[in-house]
């Protein structure tokens, strides 16, 4: 379950930065996550809840967001919103899409007190 080893990495960051910036406790987590980056939500819930044991982050609440990717089509050269891989293009309908982003997972924003 590789979910664990990104909360873990997720935990030490915001430990990192709780003590750089003399913060006590975070309370809530945002993540974007991309329709792309291969993380199982509720298996990222899980995963978060285990990392965060015992640290200033174990009763924060994660909040989730998933973001779109964008692609340019290959047939008619505009862009386009992906949710899963294969969507047709909205312009013409190939399904010949060139992908920009959307396997991103990161920390968007946190609640500090």
């Amino acid at each position: 379950m590789h979910e664990l080893s990104l909360c873990e990495h997720i935990r030490d960051m915001l430990e990192e930065k709780v003590r750089t910036d003399g913060f006590a406790h975070v309370n809530r987590v945002w993540l974007e996550m991309g329709p792309f980056s291969c993380v199982d939500p509720e298996a990222l819930r899980f995963a978060f809840a285990i990392a965060m044991h015992g640290t200033v982050v174990e009763n924060a609440t994660l909040q989730i967001d998933t973001v779109p990717a964008e692609a340019r089509c290959l047939a008619c050269d505009k862009e386009a919103t992906m949710t899963q891989l294969g969507d047709p293009c909205p312009h013409c309908g190939e399904t010949a899409l060139h992908t920009v982003g959307g396997d991103d997972l990161r920390v968007s924003r946190i609640e500090v007190v």
